[in-house]
């Protein structure tokens, strides 16, 4: 058999698939650990196909027991999609089960387990991986670790001499935030009022800006992970864990390569200022606009892309429902996987929403609403809501949410400011209305509203006065005398373009820079 320039595969040169399934070899095997919770497996996964069909890596996704079962329940065909290149392993958690089997764990008490329970398990894995490696181009190259989980893999990684490199499923700045916070707390002490102090004043010392740490330059007190001032920071356990995450994945020597869900145009001096951190950054987003670049030539890449990380089952029925309504007429609504509402907030959003007479889509996923036994969508919400919106509006228990955002009917997206969500949001140049609950998400929100011009911000103390109103300026130009609605929009789109073309250039370059990393690292 001859090539097309006449010489032998056979006896000569490789064919140009010969070439490809060399170098695929080459790249190795990465383990990838993603956090325990919805968003941190949904982003892992998309980064680990990537490495898989862009790059050629074998992948072993590791996820915890109690995580794993639910994704089996979600998706029965979990298993039969698996390829033997691209498999999925657990370890244990630590923890009691809890009483309902999909139900939320606690966050601290899982958060305490990476540190505590859960390294050993993960060591014994990878031993594991490396004693039925059959030779040595099939061990463990590197590890791709979320940056959550960094207590967990950083034991197993020096133990067996296997490269590191850090995952953050979050925005760059949300990063720069707790790299910086004691520096930042000590700084504003003295300006902090006392606990007796006036609402004027506490407020106007939440307002403060902070315009000393490069690329946090937009940020006020109250958008840090945790407002100073207005807790006791010792006590919040949450804050101190991400604090101590942090300073772990820096100060070792030296600083692994940090990936990060972004892109440069959205989050440039960001990314320039953590560069005096690691080497190494890379910004790779919006993940899913990469994947999509993917072509599915095969009946097995095709088995590969229906292998998802929701932890519940899909109910693909809504975007029947959403090809019934107008373009750009649905409010889109959704509070995320690990965010809750007290029955009042679900109230005051629930009459807002109805007052607005505004056509929606609202995820309401069983325990969004601490209800004691109830479980119930329809038995939470509010009769008279329920009475209004007959007809107008469709609740769901949980979505494809890139599908629906993506939907020509949707106009608009009430979200809690997940970082996923919001790099979804802007790519298909949605605006947003955002009621920030915790963590990085109301500094989120700040980037969102202030900076990127594509959002308003809910108060947290939600008034369903406030959401109808807010509601109509985003999605009608009722009482929109200043056209906000307008400007909303039209920043939106050019995020969009913007984000695009991301993914054709800087994130695309930021992907290839790492697969050079990946290779030079290679025994």
């Amino acid at each position: 058999m001859d090539d097309v320039n006449g010489e032998s595969v056979r006896g000569g040169r490789m064919s140009g698939y010969e070439k490809e399934e060399e170098e695929k070899e080459k790249r190795g095997h990465a383990v990838c650990l993603p956090s325990p919770a919805q968003s941190h497996i949904s982003a892992m996964l998309k980064l680990a196909k990537l490495l898989h069909q862009r790059a050629g890596f074998r992948i072993t996704f590791v996820n915890t027991e109690f995580k794993h079962a639910r994704l089996l329940r979600s998706h029965p065909s979990f298993f039969s999609t698996s390829l033997d290149d691209f498999q999925f392993v657990t370890i244990p958690d630590g923890l009691p089960p809890p009483s309902d089997p999909d139900g939320t764990q606690d966050v601290p008490e899982l958060c305490e387990a990476t540190r505590t329970f859960m390294p050993l398990p993960f060591s014994r894995l990878i031993a594991t991986l490396l004693e039925t490696s059959s030779d040595e181009s099939r061990g463990v190259s590197c590890i791709l670790c979320d940056g959550f989980m960094s207590f967990t893999a950083t034991p197993a990684a020096r133990q067996f001499n296997i490269p590191l490199l850090f995952f953050w499923p979050v925005s760059a700045s949300s990063f720069l935030a707790p790299k910086h916070y004691r520096a930042i707390e000590e700084k504003l002490r003295p300006l902090a009022p006392p606990k007796d102090a006036r609402s004027s004043e506490a407020n106007t010392f939440l307002d403060t800006v902070i315009d000393w740490i490069p690329g946090m330059e937009c940020m006020r007190v109250r958008d840090l992970p945790n407002s100073f001032g207005t807790k006791d920071g010792d006590d919040d356990f949450l804050l101190n864990f991400v604090l101590d995450v942090v300073q772990n994945t820096t100060d070792l020597n030296p600083t692994p390569p940090m990936i990060f869900h972004s892109f440069e145009a959205l989050e440039r001096d960001a990314l320039d200022a953590l560069s005096s951190i690691s080497t190494h950054i890379y910004a790779i987003g919006p993940l899913h606009l990469l994947l999509n670049q993917v072509v599915h030539v095969d009946d097995r890449s095709h088995r590969l892309k229906q292998i998802k990380g929701n932890l519940w089952k899909e109910n693909a029925e809504c975007l029947e429902w959403l090809n019934s309504k107008e373009p750009k007429s649905v409010m889109y609504l959704n509070f995320g996987s690990i965010a809750f509402l007290t029955q009042e907030q679900l109230g005051e959003f629930a009459m807002g929403l109805a007052s607005s007479k505004q056509p929606f889509l609202w995820i309401i996923r069983p325990d969004l609403v601490n209800q004691g036994d109830s479980t119930s969508a329809n038995a939470i919400l509010p009769r008279e809501f329920l009475e209004e919106t007959k007809g107008r509006g469709l609740i769901s228990g949980w979505c494809p949410q890139e599908e629906v955002l993506n939907h020509p009917s949707i106009g608009g997206f009430l979200t809690h400011c997940g970082w996923n969500s919001i790099m979804e949001s802007l790519s298909v140049g949605v605006p947003m209305l955002c009621w920030p609950c915790f963590g990085d998400q109301k500094g989120n929100c700040r980037y969102v509203c202030s900076e990127w011009e594509t959002g308003l911000e809910i108060g947290s103390d939600v008034k369903r006065d406030d959401v109808e109103r807010l509601v109509r300026k985003l999605m009608t130009d009722d009482g929109d005398d200043d056209e906000t609605g307008k400007k909303l929009k039209k920043r939106a789109m050019e995020w969009k373009k913007t984000a695009h073309e991301a993914a054709l250039g800087s994130a695309a370059l930021d992907f290839n820079k790492l697969l050079n990393y990946l290779t030079s690292i290679q025994n």
